[in-house]
């Protein structure tokens, strides 16, 4: 289908396998911290202009790549797709984020929803990574992705973002049964997606679990672990080194890594607020860990980034016994818009120099 991977450290630290030194990507690397970026937003329009054009997308992904010697590319693409392929009518208020036409309000609601055609609904989504994997031509490999199933289920119920999440937190605790059918239906619309994805050619997969870290633990465990579980275990993956890594990244989730790990994920992205050296206690090298520099520290200078690099470095060293085999490094969260690229630059150069074996 492609070239050979000239590049395959990030898939190899996934599973856990020797490397050269420690691979890099970012969330949100490809976007609108890019000038370039920028200039290809203000010729299409909008972000979902951008999204829903197969030959856009896939300029969008390669540009930081043209950039920085990243070790994966990531699809050009939005949490939400889902959702507006089950008709929920997705837009974006200029400065206020995603919003839903039709939000889900009520059971009917939830019992009209079904799971989208992935060819008919979403084939500019499989169209996007089977062009990005041609272009990439075998130079690093392509991360797809999808939102959690309680993420999504978030924007559905609320229409929109939030600071307290009261409406869909209040269907989980009033009306748990409909909560969980939502949940059910929105999970088989995710593993369904994350297997288009790779049918057309994505080599990992990351889910984004953003707002499993505002639940209590209990109700983390009964609404957002408990479906993370189930991609982990029904998506197809593949076997041996033709497998397809997956993982598990949410804000807020360093009190569940331990639960993560026994999903049968191959690894667990974290967010900054854990050190990373507990986060890989409490994995107890089941899987792979991603992260997790705090990314205000791009804010810094360069001095001050190659030093907090070297730090999460030598933490996940510390809690390994002194291994380095086993992590991506990556930021606890996504790229601002208003971060330097060059200060970028100096962190990929940083993990690669620090980090060389």
């Amino acid at each position: 289908m492609s070239s050979p991977l000239r590049n395959d450290r990030f898939l190899r630290a996934l599973r856990r396998q020797p490397v050269d030194h420690t691979p890099v990507w970012l969330m949100r690397q490809a976007g609108r911290y890019l000038p370039e970026y920028l200039e290809v937003r203000r010729k299409a329009g909008s972000f979902l202009a951008m999204a829903k054009n197969p030959e856009i997308a896939c300029e969008v992904t390669l540009q930081p790549l043209r950039r920085f010697p990243l070790d994966a590319a990531i699809l050009f693409s939005d949490i939400l797709t889902i959702p507006d392929a089950m008709g929920l009518g997705l837009y974006f208020a200029e400065g206020e984020g995603p919003k839903f036409e039709r939000p889900v309000r009520s059971t009917a609601d939830i019992d009209r929803l079904s799971v989208p055609d992935m060819a008919a609904d979403l084939g500019y989504v499989t169209d996007a990574v089977s062009l990005i994997r041609r272009e990439l031509d075998g130079a690093v490999p392509l991360i797809g992705f999808s939102g959690s199933p309680w993420t999504l289920a978030c924007y559905m119920v609320e229409g929109a973002g939030s600071k307290t999440w009261s409406r869909v937190k209040a269907l989980a605790l009033n009306e748990p049964a409909a909560m969980h059918r939502l949940l059910d239906v929105v999970t088989d619309s995710v593993i369904a997606y994350l297997s288009a994805q790779r049918a057309a050619g994505a080599q990992a997969l990351q889910v984004f679990d953003t707002w499993g870290g505002v639940l209590s633990p209990p109700m983390y465990r009964e609404f957002s672990l408990r479906y993370m579980s189930r991609i982990a275990a029904e998506l197809d993956r593949g076997e041996g080194d033709a497998r397809t890594p997956l993982i598990l990244f949410g804000k807020g989730n360093g009190a569940y890594v331990a639960e993560l790990a026994a999903t049968g994920t191959d690894a667990v992205g974290v967010d900054w607020t854990i050190d990373l050296d507990e986060a890989a206690r409490r994995a107890g090298g089941r899987v792979a860990l991603q992260g997790n520099l705090d990314p205000a520290t791009l804010y810094g200078n360069p001095d001050a980034i190659r030093r907090e690099a070297g730090r999460v470095l030598d933490a996940y060293r510390d809690g390994n016994g002194g291994s380095r085999e086993g992590h991506v490094f990556n930021l606890g969260h996504g790229m601002s818009p208003d971060m330097n690229p060059d200060h970028v630059a100096v962190l990929v150069e940083a993990v690669h120099a620090l980090s060389a074996r």
